[in-house]
């Protein structure tokens, strides 16, 4: 049986996603600006491993409903939707997996219900504490101008710009292997961030964040579950320092950091990634 695209409603949204294996439950979150494609080298060695994954277009992308309005997209919803699926396939509990926003929603969920999160896979993605307290500093801060740039009322326009030019370069120049996205894959990226509302959900994650930075302060700051980390050392966004002092955040924690990859790491080092995360998975 191959992969299967389906929709279902969880949390009050209708989400489309992709399915594919049977075993334990795996849920991949990608990041901004991408979709389930995002994950196309991790779904299929993930369930010939043995695993049933799911890898949704989160709220407000590709072809995933697109609720108007701030308020859809704080982390309360976010968080929502990922608990949303897993009860809805079925399950008490999950791997859960994400990169970038995908995974700023997944150490949310991980922090906010620990008993859902069977294992936590983290790629290119800060954990809350560790952000806040990194982004007072110069170098993270630099790197982080472009999360005020998306709360300008013209960043649609900049980047709508010339059929999504700004992504397609983004996506040719940051990776370390320029092979990562192919023009096939580029067109499908600016294809899904072009769906009619998809760009404005997007920028939402960050604009909601902005004006309720409190909901990203979890009362509980420690992960319980077992935890991997999987970075790009070559992330143009997110500087290496994030990873300083993860150890006190997390009770059991793995670092994996590949050296020649970017912030798109499960793209830029697929086969990399698939090692290493199925390494944690299978380890026990």
């Amino acid at each position: 049986m191959g992969w299967i695209h389906r929709e279902t409603r969880v949390n009050g949204v209708r989400l489309h996603l992709v399915e594919y294996g049977e075993g334990p439950l795996v849920v991949l979150l990608h990041g901004f600006p991408e979709f389930w494609y995002s994950w196309r080298h991790q779904i299929g060695a993930l369930a010939e491993a043995g695993y049933r994954v799911i890898a949704p277009d989160m709220r407000g992308y590709n072809l995933s409903e697109k609720p108007k309005g701030l308020a859809s997209y704080r982390m309360e919803a976010l968080v929502g939707d990922v608990l949303g699926l897993i009860k809805d396939a079925g399950e008490e509990s999950a791997v859960v997996v994400g990169h970038d926003w995908g995974g700023v929603v997944a150490w949310q969920v991980a922090l906010r219900h620990p008993r859902v999160v069977e294992k936590l896979a983290i790629l290119n993605a800060p954990h809350p504490v560790v952000f806040a307290k990194k982004l007072r500093t110069w170098e993270q801060f630099q790197k982080s101008l472009y999360i005020l740039q998306f709360q300008s009322p013209f960043a649609e326009r900049v980047i709508r710009r010339d059929g999504f030019a700004l992504l397609d370069k983004l996506l040719q120049r940051d990776p370390v292997h320029k092979e990562a996205f192919t023009e096939e894959d580029r067109r499908l990226y600016c294809e899904a961030l072009g769906q009619e509302g998809a760009l404005t959900a997007g920028l939402n994650y960050y604009r909601a964040a902005a004006r309720d930075l409190s909901s990203y302060w979890p009362k509980r700051q420690i992960v319980e579950a077992p935890t991997q980390v999987i970075w790009g050392e070559q992330d143009k966004y997110l500087g290496l320092s994030l990873l300083e002092g993860l150890e006190h955040w997390v009770r059991v924690l793995r670092v994996d950091r590949i050296s020649d990859a970017s912030h798109w790491v499960q793209c830029d080092a697929p086969e990399r990634v698939n090692a290493l995360l199925l390494e944690f998975l299978l380890g026990g």
